[in-house]
């Protein structure tokens, strides 16, 4: 059998052998689609804390971003980063993603989750109703001090330092109060102080900063705390720092600041992990009251295991193809890359053999007559006179039956009719034995 392809003529094995190949690119192809890192989800699901604070904004902040490329991010609230951390670590929940206060994390939550990076200094705000001889946080012993909701991050790192301090419940009297309101009540008289957390440009703060009647504590033993605890870091507000006409503070402010960090399942799809990287750099990457542009994102104040592809972000920046193509469009690339890699490594030997395959599939059939036509060259050469000669003879039209079916390309065609004159060279050797000497 033949096939015709333009001029040429092309045998069967040819063929199959192209086909072959053609088989393995689309199997793996389909394994690129099926198996081999699926395509990222365009849509996730990111907490924000509670509604009105201070991580809600920042979380719209990176909803926009990751919109422009076609990523849907749901905006859930909840009870503060105590509840964020359970949701990220509930396999029934559909969290992915959030914004954790530093500090907070326990060893267990590095089995299921990793840090993206610490986004910004969320510092530790204690302000108290002016009149009051507050110089250290041990000062507010006996005193109404608001906390923050019980859930909340805000809570637990005030209970951390607060119990470090000998203040608790039976010596204190503490309240859990949302951060508004507990700020109304702290200038309506019915708090004495408020312990907060959160960045300088939160408008709370702000607020409260230039609210007569109401002082901020600065913490004298900053350097101690930042060594007790190794996720707080101290932080000055400068003279002025929120106001230079009305010089607020009137004096630098010593402050200690965990790190607010990005915190994802170790499921997120690294397409995933880049989009938030590069919104995180435009959005907290400028100078600001406590940093220099460049310090942020950072892995520096993590206190979940990093995610390699976001550390390796903070080292190169995006890959080549993130940085010059669209969005979808590398993640494609990406994809194939990831299938290509080892297809090569695969078809460059079949390649670099196929050829010696095929020849040795088009020989093997010819040599294979060969065979045939030698056991009767050994049998006359055993049997001289004593020879069947019509036997041989018919075994010798069989042999040339055979090879008048072979069908090979022409460049194999030498071999073909060699075969045939050797055929007919022991047909004559068969009739000389036929004839009477």
């Amino acid at each position: 059998m033949t096939i015709r392809f333009g001029q040429r003529w092309l045998s069967l094995d040819l063929w199959v052998m192209l086909l072959l190949l053609v088989a393995l690119a689309v199997a793996g192809w389909w394994a690129v689609v099926r198996f081999i890192q699926p395509e990222p989800p365009r849509h996730i699901v990111m907490t924000v804390g509670p509604e009105g604070g201070g991580y809600e904004g920042f979380a719209k902040q990176f909803k926009a971003a990751l919109a422009r490329d076609g990523i849907d991010v749901e905006l859930r609230p909840s009870g503060g980063a105590l509840d964020d951390l359970k949701l990220l670590n509930d396999p029934a929940s559909d969290v992915a993603i959030a914004l954790i206060q530093g500090g907070l994390a326990q060893d267990s939550d590095g089995d299921n989750l990793m840090s993206l990076a610490s986004l910004y200094y969320e510092p530790v705000w204690v302000f108290y109703r002016r009149g009051l001889a507050v110089d250290r946080l041990s000062a507010l012993k006996g005193l109404r001090v608001g906390l923050g909701p019980h859930a909340s991050g805000m809570n637990a790192l005030a209970v951390q330092l607060f119990n470090a301090n000998g203040l608790d419940s039976d010596n204190t009297h503490f309240e859990a109060w949302t951060p508004q309101e507990a700020a109304r009540r702290l200038q309506n008289h019915d708090l004495d102080a408020v312990f907060l957390v959160g960045a300088p440009e939160s408008s709370l703060i702000q607020h409260l900063m230039m609210a007569p009647g109401i002082n901020v504590l600065s913490f004298k033993q900053a350097d101690a705390y930042s060594r007790l605890f190794p996720f707080l870091t101290r932080v000055v507000v400068p003279e002025g720092g929120f106001s230079l006409e009305r010089n607020i503070p009137s004096r630098p402010v010593e402050l200690v600041a965990p790190t607010a960090i990005l915190v994802a399942r170790d499921t997120l799809h690294p397409a995933l992990i880049t989009l938030f990287m590069q919104a995180a750099t435009d959005l907290f990457g400028n100078d600001g009251l406590f940093q220099h542009e460049g310090d942020f994102p950072s892995p520096k104040g993590v206190d979940i295991p990093m995610s390699l592809d976001a550390e390796h972000y903070m080292k190169a920046g995006p890959s080549f193809l993130h940085r010059h193509l669209p969005f979808w469009i590398a993640v494609w690339i990406d994809r194939v890359i990831v299938f290509v890699i080892p297809a090569l490594a695969l078809l460059v030997p079949l390649f670099r053999y196929a050829p010696t395959i095929y020849s040795w599939r088009v020989r093997s059939r010819i040599y294979r007559w060969y065979g045939k036509l030698k056991k009767l060259e050994f049998e006359l050469d055993f049997e001289q006179h004593d020879i069947d000669v019509p036997s041989a003879l018919a075994k010798l039209d069989e042999v040339e039956r055979g090879v008048s079916q072979i069908r090979t390309p022409l460049s194999y065609s030498e071999h073909l009719y060699n075969l045939r004159a050797h055929i007919e060279l022991v047909r004559q050797r068969i009739l000389k034995l036929s004839t009477p000497a």
